[in-house]
């Protein structure tokens, strides 16, 4: 029974507790105990919760609102004022200090609203009448500042009336009239310390020093920690050239606000009035500690190192005042005098470096330019350690863009009247570099390669006849100018550069290889590339061959200017190929219509190289086409043979003279012509009567033979050849 009486009792506590506690007085109570303290949020705490319970709880709204305006947050102190309106519209109060507040926000406009509905309900309203003085002045609507400043001198002649009067009268101008005021406050109330101090700061702004510093005196005879009485003070020392007793004074200010970093600021202009830049720069590094994007700081800061030539770290101010610059109008207004003396802090002598992309600058200043071209493009860089201002190409002006490496330019000229490009860039302080370039005009065609060995076929192929890893290869180049470079794959060629059409060589390896790529590069940037499949069907072959490496070269002349054109001879050619096909040729070569000077020299010269560098062992030619027979001599016809004129015909007795200089290597020729009308000259080229021979003995194929088949002596052949088809 005991143990339940007490728990009773402690269930009525507890219900009356948490009663008191839900009651919104008691909550007001405890935020205004706690607002006596200073302890502001938690004052706000009780009142917003005494708020919760009672959202009409209007005394709570207003010691709430008071505990916001001790921490400055001003925007919930407006609402809560602004609620208070709404609960109570005919109450000046609430008006005045929602005003107050938007006065603080600088939401002028708001505050105007605001403080013109507190004179509405209360047309004497002094403080309300200041606070619209004020607001009027920071939207600079001076008229009607001065009209409500003169309504309220009417009602009563105070001493904040005549200040404020005297304050207006000051911004638009009219001394005279604002004197009369600040004197008239001043006698008003002897102790105004706000009216000498503008009273002051007005004498000193008409010159008056002597008068401007006895007038702040006695204010700081009144009140020996009056803060704004020292700043006045000190800019009428400066402006008696006093820096000393200025400084003086800025620096008690600083004793009693140590974060004023307005004061830091004034006491560093009046370093560098002093010339004591050092302690203006550690000044104005204070002021950018306590706000890092103080364009002015930074400006101040950079002239002071300029004075003591520490032009690096001058530089580096101007540069962050930039940064700092963009969305500041009184910062850019600095920034226009701080790129003036950036420019000249960043003077340099040197001239831009150029350097032209396309076409490429040669030996001695020359440009390679093809002779087929007119209008041609300049890419061009400059690099300079200040900005380009300007680019020319033969005295044309050209647009220019910044890139990371330097300025890079663009554009084309014509150079159909002119053998010169000059190019001119000049730098922001007009440091010009010109360079004119020699024009040089270049052929355009592409060099020609031809390989010697192995032989590659007329489609690029080669046919090799072992399976070592690497090869020799040989080879020429037929181009108008000297060869820059040859490369066979990856692999330096080697040849003479100072030839023009030079032969080249080099060993590859082609180990794992189907191909390789000739390369070959003029001195004017012409460049042809060839690729030659490699065949490799021959090598096993080869070592079982007794007559060696074989080739067969066919003549095929059917497309006479002066002769009869033929037919046959194509079809002679296909048909050996067909035949040929069941034995082991290593090698093709294939000729078509060759004039008296292609056979010559073919003859002569290429075919007897590709013998030897390849070094072949048995050679089939195989010539069709025409033949004449004269003065006891037989002869081919060349495609462009004129009748009549023996000259014009390829002579039998030079093709054996030309296959005499053959290698020693060719064991076994046989040459095959198919003409009409060859006489009886190649008989004449057998060397011995027919003797029986079996290819099978191979003591016998070593032996050198010289063979020749004719279709015909003096007599006609017809076009469908009898003879190659037997």
């Amino acid at each position: 029974m005991k143990k339940f009486s007490i728990l009773i009792v402690i269930f009525l506590l507890t219900g009356i507790t948490t009663v008191i506690a839900q009651n919104p007085k008691q909550y007001l109570k405890v935020g205004n105990e706690f607002l006596e303290n200073r302890k502001f949020q938690d004052a706000i705490d009780q009142f917003t919760k005494a708020i919760d319970i009672d959202p009409d709880y209007d005394k709570a709204y207003i010691s709430r609102a008071r505990a916001y305006e001790s921490i400055n947050d001003y925007e919930k102190a407006v609402e809560d004022y602004n609620t208070l309106s709404i609960f109570d519209d005919g109450n000046e109060e609430y008006y005045y200090r929602s005003a107050k507040m938007y006065y603080q926000l600088k939401d002028f406009n708001n505050a105007l609203n605001k403080v013109n509905a507190a004179l509405d309900n209360k047309r004497i309203y002094p403080e309300a009448q200041q606070l619209k003085v004020n607001t009027l002045i920071e939207t600079e609507k001076y008229n009607e500042a001065l009209a409500i400043a003169k309504e309220a001198l009417k009602y009563r002649e105070s001493d904040v009336n005549f200040y404020n009067y005297a304050r207006i009268n000051e911004l638009v101008g009219l001394y005279d009239e604002a004197t009369d005021g600040y004197e008239k406050a001043i006698k008003k109330n002897k102790n105004f310390l706000d009216a000498y101090a503008a009273f002051a700061d007005l004498q000193r702004v008409r010159n008056n020093l002597t008068g401007a510093l006895k007038t702040i005196n006695e204010a700081i005879d009144i009140n020996q920690n009056y803060a704004e009485g020292y700043r006045v003070r000190s800019l009428i020392y400066a402006d008696q050239l006093k820096y000393s007793e200025a400084i003086n004074d800025v620096s008690t200010i600083l004793l009693m606000q140590p974060e004023n970093k307005e004061m830091y600021f004034q006491r560093a202009k009046f370093y560098q009035g002093y010339a004591q830049h050092m302690n203006a720069i550690t000044d104005f590094s204070k002021v950018i500690s306590l706000d890092p994007n103080n364009a002015e700081a930074y400006y101040n800061r950079a002239v002071s190192y300029e004075q003591i030539m520490k032009y690096d770290e001058a530089i580096k101010d101007y540069k962050k005042l930039a940064e700092v610059a963009e969305n500041d109008d009184e910062a850019l207004a600095l920034m226009s005098q701080a790129e003036g003396r950036l420019f000249e802090l960043n003077r340099e002598t040197d001239k831009p470096v150029l350097k032209l992309l396309n076409p490429v600058e040669q030996e001695n200043r020359t440009l390679f330019i093809p002779r087929s071209e007119n209008v041609i493009p300049i890419v061009g860089k400059a690099t300079d350690a200040s900005k380009l201002k300007s680019v020319m190409v033969n005295d044309m002006k050209v647009p220019f863009t910044l890139k990371k490496d330097g300025y890079e330019f663009l554009t084309s000229i014509n150079l159909a009247d002119n053998n010169q490009v000059v190019v001119s860039v000049s730098d922001e302080y007009d440091n010009t570099e010109t360079v004119a370039y020699n024009v040089l005009r270049t052929e355009i065609d592409p060099p020609q390669v031809r390989i010697i060995a192995p032989y590659a076929s007329d489609n690029n192929i080669i046919y090799l006849d072992t399976n070592d890893p690497t090869i020799y290869v040989e080879g020429s180049i037929t181009d108008e100018s000297l060869i820059k470079s040859i490369y066979i794959n990856d692999i330096i060629a080697s040849y003479v550069p100072d030839d023009l059409n030079p032969n080249f060589q080099a060993m590859i390896n082609i180990n794992n290889k189907d191909r390789f790529t000739v390369k070959a590069i003029d001195k004017f940037g012409n460049t042809t590339e060839k690729t030659f499949t490699l065949n490799r069907e021959s090598a096993a072959i080869a070592a079982d061959n007794p007559m060696g490496k074989t080739w067969v070269v066919f003549i095929e002349n059917s497309k006479y200017e002066s002769f009869a054109s033929l037919e046959g001879p194509t079809k002679d050619v296909t048909l050996m190929k067909t035949a040929l096909a069941k034995y082991t040729i290593h090698n093709f070569i294939h000729k078509k219509d060759m004039s008296k000077q292609e056979l010559e020299r073919f003859f002569a010269i290429e075919l007897r190289d590709l013998l030897r560098s390849n070094r072949v062992n048995s050679l089939l030619v195989w010539y069709a086409g025409h033949g004449k027979f004269v003065n006891e001599t037989g002869y081919w016809v060349p495609v462009d043979a004129k009748r009549d004129d023996e000259f014009t015909y390829f002579n039998v007795n030079a093709l054996k003279a030309s296959m005499q200089s053959y290698p020693t290597n060719i064991n076994h020729t046989l040459v095959i012509t198919d003409a009409c009308e060859s006489g009886p000259s190649f008989y004449q080229a057998m060397r011995s009567g027919l003797q029986e021979r079996n290819c099978n003995d191979w003591s016998t194929v070593k032996l050198k033979s010289s063979q020749v088949f004719s279709s015909a002596g003096y007599e006609l052949a017809v076009d469908n050849s009898q003879f190659t088809r037997t």
